[in-house]
């Protein structure tokens, strides 16, 4: 389907047009006819492939379509949104403003971590769409900074990793906040649609119609994978050879701990390349910048924790590098799916150690494949220590004598005082 078939303003067309999008993806193919005629729908599909783009669309057209509410007192959003991390807000917030229809609607986006007081007397300044995490969100609120009473379309984004995070009674109560089901156009997107996410959908929103777009390929089909098997003392060396001598443009790399992004990073640093590490603990202006001079080239290669998992579109992704198997399966899905976005083609690759390697069933469970695996060959390693035993050619070592155990006067045989 083109984006001409849909029945949206022209400003809305002509943001479409700016970012050079014309074929719907097929997410976007199945729920924009409905959530155009304001139906309320759950939609899960594969990472990048287009969903943030979905929602975003339908709200601005219904911004346009419907009249405002007259606010009264604080701030009065007329849509909605919920993110689970801080990098999804963000994420959010840029492609909205990207797609705001003459820049007529005003966007408000907070989340922990940012200078509180500036995102606070924002609110004074009115806002058309808000969006945030469930915390600062609440927080605000509480502090009757906005209502949601003129809300008008409602999105829940990544459902199933707000049941992760623990953020459910949170959301749960903003929900209850909003108008009822019945007076609201509610979304909700998720990468799987488990019971647990359904029997949410079912509690908040009006008849919703599931929308469900590959159920059986988790993965995008431009992502080449690979899966190398790897001592864990040679991984790192492994790991210099592959950036080396494997044409690599933009580079992300995952581990499983803080600890382990800090020691492979200082690494890395230390062969000269241009590399940068974002952790949990890591203030969030300090991680924008980072994440800022990822996307416009300035830093080549990303180590992240799963922090950084979901919620990242960055263009030129070449290669996300596993150098850790991650021990969710649904983690995997959403680390490979930082490349080949919107079309794209991408490769992901995997080091598998001794360490991490139990994960790689339950992986290849949840994705329906097998990973195709390829052995490392030894010009492959770089900077592989060697054993130090001086082999002279065509001799063996000499057999070694008893006098070579004696200790001061004392022979090895006899115990020690």
């Amino acid at each position: 389907m083109n984006f001409e078939e849909l029945s949206l303003s022209d400003g809305l067309r002509r943001k479409i047009k700016s970012l050079n999008f014309s074929q719907c993806t097929p997410i976007q193919e199945k729920t924009l006819p409905l959530t155009l005629q304001g139906k309320d729908v759950a939609g899960q599909a594969q990472t990048g492939t287009g969903k943030t783009a979905a929602f975003l669309i339908a709200i601005f057209q219904r911004l346009l379509e419907t009249p405002p509410k007259q606010p009264s007192g604080p701030s009065a959003p007329r849509a909605f949104v919920v993110a689970p991390t801080r990098e999804l807000a963000v994420q959010i917030d840029q492609d909205a403003r990207a797609l705001n229809p003459d820049d007529q609607f005003r966007i408000h986006t907070v989340f922990g971590g940012m200078d509180y007081e500036k995102q606070q007397k924002q609110f004074q300044e009115g806002v058309d769409l808000l969006i945030g995490t469930p915390g600062r969100l609440i927080d605000f609120f509480k502090q009757k900074c906005f209502h949601l009473k003129s809300v008008q379309i409602l999105v829940v984004d990544e459902a199933d990793r707000m049941f992760d995070m623990g953020f459910i009674p949170d959301l749960r109560y903003l929900l209850r906040k909003a108008p009822p089901y019945n007076e609201r156009q509610t979304l909700l997107f998720s990468a799987t649609l488990n019971f647990r996410v359904m029997e949410l959908a079912y509690e908040h929103m009006n008849n919703p119609v599931k929308v469900v777009i590959s159920p059986d390929q988790m993965t995008a089909d431009k992502v080449q994978q690979v899966l190398y098997h790897v001592e864990k003392t040679k991984k790192i060396f492994l790991l210099q050879g592959l950036l080396e001598k494997k044409e690599m443009g933009r580079v992300l790399i995952f581990v499983n701990t803080k600890m382990a992004g800090e020691k492979l990073c200082n690494r890395l640093e230390r062969r000269g390349k241009s590399v940068q590490a974002i952790t949990g603990d890591i203030p969030q202006a300090k991680r924008l910048k980072i994440l800022e001079e990822f996307k416009q080239g300035k830093v080549t290669i990303l180590v992240a924790t799963d922090v950084a998992s979901r919620g990242l579109h960055i263009d030129g992704v070449s290669h996300v590098i596993n150098y850790d198997v991650p021990q969710d399966p649904e983690d995997y899905v959403h680390r490979i799916g930082r490349t080949a976005r919107a079309g794209a083609e991408g490769i992901a690759i995997t080091l598998a150690c001794e360490e991490y390697v139990l994960g790689l069933e339950a992986i290849e469970e949840f994705i329906h494949q097998k990973i195709p695996v390829e052995w490392a060959e030894e010009e492959l390693f770089i900077d592989l220590p060697h054993t130090p035993y001086r082999h002279v050619k065509g001799k063996l070592p000499a057999p070694r004598k008893r006098s070579d155990f004696k200790e001061r006067g004392r022979s090895s045989s006899r115990p020690r005082p």
